[in-house]
């Protein structure tokens, strides 16, 4: 069983930058694809960003290409989400997410472990 936390979630003003993390523990992560997804309110979940397990390959979603990164860490067993130039539209609960896919995957029931979530807002 794996737990994921994530952090990093705040309010932010239009054109600023967030990064947040996802920590996890319970299982080996480096055998988990990552992903972060986030649900802004009204809305379905929706597909933000995944890495493979080593980390060698991403994908990002065309409405936050060049503005975020994913990125993990094997060794401190956490994932990243760096958020640049952040819009309104970007406000949204958080949330990270862990497959046991031996790729990383848009889709979101694929995904076998869920964080919490955290909220970012963006001011205009």
């Amino acid at each position: 069983q794996v737990q994921l936390v994530e952090s990093g979630g705040g309010l932010v003003q239009a054109g600023g930058s967030l990064r947040l993390s996802c920590a996890a523990s319970g299982g080996t992560f480096s055998s988990y694809a990552m992903g972060w997804f986030r649900q802004a309110p009204g809305k379905e979940r929706g597909f933000v960003a995944a890495i493979t397990r080593s980390g060698g390959r991403t994908y990002h979603a065309d409405s936050v290409k060049g503005r975020f990164t994913i990125s993990r860490d094997n060794a401190k067993h956490t994932v990243y989400l760096q958020m640049s130039s952040l819009r309104a539209e970007d406000t949204a609960v958080y949330y990270c997410a862990a497959t046991a896919r031996s790729y990383y995957t848009t889709d979101r029931d694929e995904y076998n472990y869920w964080g919490q979530g955290t909220q970012v807002t963006v001011s205009s």
